[in-house]
């Protein structure tokens, strides 16, 4: 079996507190009709979350991300994904820990949706 497809299973079976709380909001098209997948291969990466509909790929990041080389390993794989024509959005594990609702309320700026 593909060692990707492998791979972003266990990464859904094993996602972290802060994955779980934003799938919470965005699984079973709860955000405005739009469908999201989980641990999706793309490539060499697997990403946290995409709607390819709208061409967007969220991630999740936690502190490991500060480090020097996970930055220039991020930012290679957020320019690749952006060669594929996706948005590239990136929050921290506090963001979604301490503030949920401003990240919803980031994601539905960023999907442009109005009241």
């Amino acid at each position: 079996m593909n060692n990707q497809i492998e791979k972003s299973r266990q990464l859904r079976k094993n996602m972290t507190l802060q994955e779980r709380k934003l799938w919470d909001i965005i699984k079973n098209r709860q955000f405005f009709g739009y469908r999201f997948r989980r641990q999706f291969p793309l490539g060499q990466y697997i990403v946290d979350f995409i709607c390819r509909e709208k061409k967007i790929i969220i991630e999740i990041d936690g502190g490991q991300h500060n480090d020097i080389q996970n930055q220039i390993y991020d930012s290679k794989r957020t320019e690749y994904l952006e060669s594929l024509g996706f948005n590239v959005i990136r929050f921290w594990n506090n963001d979604v820990d301490e503030d949920i609702e401003g990240v919803w309320l980031k994601l539905k700026q960023i999907f442009k949706i109005t009241d």
